[in-house]
């Protein structure tokens, strides 16, 4: 099961890009005590490099390991399932949403990262209970790496940080290279039935338009806005991902667009759904995904 780290599903004010400040020593050394601004205008401290930090949203635990701060982890959130191999044995310690804050404190972290949620409060409650806590996630496709950054800077992984985005950018350039001559097909991305999409400056919508698509979603509705569904219908999408084909043929007025009659609605697998909706280091691989759905040509 994925775990959706959006704020469509918790309106809040718009995103404050996190300030990082602090000397550093050389590519890899941070210098402690260091003050950030987080992503509600917070500013925490850290007077060490934390060496007891929980997760409270898989993209914070896939950044974490993927940057080698895996060893400092203590536990996770219960969405928190890659790599399995470095998070299964882990203590999960409920969600954003259902957090088990007894637990989380009983485990005396010394640092926590959160969502920047009004609709959760994740990062207040955990304040509340004297925890040093850093709220906020990539919302946009440059706020991954932004956050990429930042958590390697708290944890005292720069260069681990830098390794990882720049493999991240590499590995995306040369994908969307593979469909820069293709043209370009319209595109709706369902998170959920209700049915919440993704706009163009969302991560997912970035990664839709370096995929050869184009979402569906007018800039002007935000990055995870919940549709009428009288929209999509009226855009009669070329393709559409995140439901099944039998889903789409049941919904009202749909068995007539362009994406349902050409059987180009496409379901990813729940690993491939986690990739897709995590805005850490598997971009990679949700942008290959994406590229298999809506120009499967350039991967052959």
């Amino acid at each position: 099961m994925s775990h959706l780290p959006f704020r469509s599903f918790r309106p809040c004010a718009a995103l404050l890009v996190a300030a990082v400040t602090g000397a550093t020593q050389g590519a890899s050394a941070t210098t402690y005590p260091l003050t950030v601004t987080d992503d509600l205008g917070r500013r925490v401290t850290l007077k060490a490099q934390p060496r007891r930090i929980v997760s409270m949203l898989p993209s914070h635990t896939e950044t974490l390991i993927a940057i080698g701060a895996g060893a400092q982890l203590i536990a996770v959130d219960r969405f928190s399932n890659y790599p399995k191999a470095a998070v299964e044995k882990l203590p999960k310690v409920g969600s954003a949403y259902q957090p088990n804050i007894e637990a989380i404190v009983a485990l005396k972290p010394d640092l926590v990262l959160a969502d920047e949620s009004s609709g959760s409060r994740l990062t207040e409650k955990l304040a509340q209970a004297g925890l040093t806590v850093y709220g906020g996630t990539g919302q946009t496709f440059n706020e991954v790496f932004e956050k990429i950054a930042v958590i390697g800077k708290l944890t005292n992984h720069e260069a681990g940080a830098t390794r990882l985005v720049t493999s991240m950018r590499s590995d995306l350039n040369a994908l969307q290279a593979s469909v820069l001559r293709l043209p370009k097909v319209s595109a709706y991305y369902e998170i959920d039935p209700s049915p919440y999409s993704v706009g163009p400056n969302s991560f997912i919508g970035t990664l839709i338009a370096k995929a050869g698509g184009q979402t569906i979603v007018p800039a002007a509705l935000g990055d995870f806005p919940k549709l009428d569904p009288e929209r999509i219908v009226n855009s009669n999408p070329q393709v559409m991902i995140g439901l099944s084909l039998d889903d789409a043929r049941r919904r009202p007025g749909w068995t007539g667009l362009q994406a349902v009659k050409a059987g180009r609605v496409f379901a990813p697998t729940s690993e491939e759904r986690d990739a897709l909706s995590r805005p850490g280091p598997r971009l990679p691989d949700a942008l290959r995904t994406l590229i298999r759905f809506i120009h499967p040509e350039a991967l052959k």
